[in-house]
């Protein structure tokens, strides 16, 4: 299974592809789509739009799992990053990919084993599971990584249950 994650943002989006290799996830390639603070939002939009489409077109994952906003203190915040989030989904959407979406407490739980699990767990989780050299960073770039991690797990448990019998008894 080949999956891209994206942990969404308007400065900074962080996206990770993770494929499972022989019951082993690997790393494909990670990293960080920013935009530039100073340029009008519309233009970032638009940026942040074509940059995943043309993400999405290169490496067309068999899945993308975007993390779910739940509400920030910060309204800001909240709302850039909720209108980063609709352009995945759609970008998503628009090339025929099949999304999945998890909270970030689903995502830390499933990495660390604690679903609230600082940054720096999350990231250092992120460099064992992968076997990196280093700690992925920003964690904007560990989060996407997790978030693939995340499914593949989700993904291997529910093949499980259904090879299982639906866990019935």
């Amino acid at each position: 299974m080949f999956v891209l994650g994206i942990d969404p943002g308007l400065s900074r989006c962080g996206y990770g592809a993770v494929s499972q290799e022989g019951g082993h996830p690997v790393a494909v390639v990670s990293g960080v789509i920013t935009t530039p603070v100073s340029s009008p939002l519309a233009e970032r939009l638009a940026q942040l739009l074509k940059e995943l489409r043309v993400l999405f077109s290169r490496l067309s994952p068999e899945v993308v799992v975007v993390e779910r906003i739940l509400f920030q203190n910060n309204a800001r915040t909240a709302m850039s990053v909720g209108q980063a989030s609709g352009l995945a989904l759609a970008a998503a959407a628009e090339a025929g990919i099949p999304v999945v979406q998890y909270s970030p407490n689903e995502v830390k739980q499933a990495v660390t084993g604690w679903g609230n699990a600082g940054k720096d767990q999350v990231q250092r989780m992120v460099q064992t599971l992968l076997d990196l050299p280093e700690k992925p960073t920003p964690p904007d770039r560990a989060d996407a990584l997790a978030l693939a991690l995340c499914h593949l797990a989700s993904a291997s448990f529910a093949r499980a249950v259904a090879a299982a019998g639906g866990g019935r008894p």
